[in-house]
């Protein structure tokens, strides 16, 4: 799987907490409000983002499996994490922490997803979760972790799978070649085999559903604007290094539209969709 900076981890982690669906979230709660624990494994965990946008919907007690294939990123997450908590301690395997009156036990696996679509072993755990992973992995990918997924009758949640919706304003005359180029480039092997991109939510409703799991879907798109210039001057960087690797767009159309981009006093609207499914009773 390619890896990510931990800068744009960092960077988009407040416009992704404030995106997320919080009726889906809600939802969330509500299902597992009778509980006095549960048992999480969270995907591509990154530096944990993921655990923070969620904790506050779960029981009192919670213990975290955090599974990520970049050794920098996990070490990086139990640091984070233990900034963010109200008080924690790192153990053998983690960190035990607390947060507004939670109790988080937090542990890492080392894991190259690509190869264990069912990275969460036995027991099975409460809830698989995770964030901006699906739309980088491929159809065949998806098929397997689902397999899994149903043979363990795990609630799933996932959040900010990218659909392909990407609105620039004010409007540039390049944006539509450029859209076209970077949706491409989605497409392309992330380490999961070609990307399903924007059809993930799709694929994993019709799929979840067809196996008898209840599913629902929220769009939770990021709406960028002034006060988000960091994260959208990062999005065109990104967007631009992204569309030069196609080769289907010339150096002078990317750079004026670069230009034009970081120039303007813009707004971004970038596509995202959560899903929550749960199983057969």
């Amino acid at each position: 799987m390619s890896g990510f900076a931990p800068d744009w981890l960092r960077l988009r982690e407040a416009v992704d907490h404030r995106s997320r669906d919080a009726e889906l979230l809600a939802k969330l709660a509500r299902h597992f409000e009778s509980r006095p624990e549960i048992r999480v494994v969270d995907l591509g965990a990154g530096l944990g983002s993921n655990l923070r946008g969620t904790y506050s919907a779960l029981p009192i007690r919670q213990h975290w499996l955090l599974v990520d294939h970049d050794p920098q990123l996990l070490s990086a997450a139990i640091e984070t994490i233990a900034g963010w908590a109200d008080s924690a301690r790192p153990t053998t395997s983690g960190l035990e922490a607390t947060k507004n009156g939670r109790s988080l036990h937090v542990e890492l696996r080392r894991l190259d997803l690509a190869a264990n679509p069912d990275g969460w072993g036995d027991p099975a755990p409460d809830l698989v979760t995770a964030a901006a992973l699906f739309d980088l992995v491929s159809k065949e990918w998806i098929e397997k972790f689902i397999a899994a997924l149903v043979r363990s009758k795990v609630v799933f949640y996932t959040v900010l799978t990218h659909d392909a919706a990407t609105e620039w304003k004010p409007a540039y005359a390049a944006d539509a070649v450029m859209r076209a180029a970077f949706e491409s480039h989605f497409g392309r092997d992330k380490g999961f085999g070609p990307s399903i991109g924007g059809r993930a939510t799709s694929l994993l409703a019709e799929r979840l559903s067809r196996a008898g799991y209840e599913v629902l879907k929220a769009p939770s798109p990021w709406r960028l604007a002034s006060g988000d210039h960091e994260l959208i001057a990062a999005l065109v960087d990104g967007w631009a290094q992204a569309v030069r690797e196609t080769g289907t767009v010339p150096e002078p159309t990317i750079k004026e539209w670069v230009a034009a981009r970081k120039a303007a006093d813009g707004a971004c609207t970038v596509g995202h969709e959560d899903l929550l499914a749960f199983p057969p009773r």
